[in-house]
């Protein structure tokens, strides 16, 4: 406990204590709960186990919820977390970029396992290019340089 200033006369060489609250040690951990928050929160964006391949490029800013379609390793094509068949993407995909107010579409992530076969990922590039989107990310995870 904190000791305040001696006081004089009948009380020498007494302290009284303080009546005052130390909120650096709170800062300190809402600040760790912060960083915690922050760190683990992108992780919860996606429900499709996919092992993405490492690059060296920043996150992306996101206003708007974008579309996710993601490839696992067995191939199967899944849109916002629901599995669908590779006929029916094109459909699905011309149905959102019709139902967008957005030039170019809405923001589309393509996530794709690092195990699958180049061909399969650009079958799915060349539906979402044939349904008119135009801004596609491909997600991946942030490696180290070097």
């Amino acid at each position: 406990m904190a000791m305040g200033p001696i006081l004089g006369g009948e009380r020498r060489g007494r302290r009284t204590p303080m009546a005052e609250i130390n909120v650096t040690p709170m800062v300190d951990v809402m600040l760790v709960l912060l960083i915690i928050f922050m760190v683990t929160a992108p992780l919860l964006v996606a429900g499709v186990p996919v092992d993405l391949p490492d690059s060296k490029a920043g996150a992306l800013d996101q206003e708007v919820k974008p579309v996710q379609i993601s490839l696992d390793r067995s191939g199967t094509i899944f849109l916002d977390e629901a599995p669908i068949a590779p006929e029916a993407l094109g459909a699905r995909l011309a149905a959102i970029a019709a139902s967008s107010r957005e030039e170019g579409g809405p923001r589309i992530f393509l996530r794709a396992d690092t195990g699958l076969d180049y061909g399969r990922v650009m079958r799915v590039m060349g539906e979402i290019n044939a349904a008119g989107l135009r801004k596609v990310a491909l997600v991946s995870v942030q490696g180290e340089s070097g």
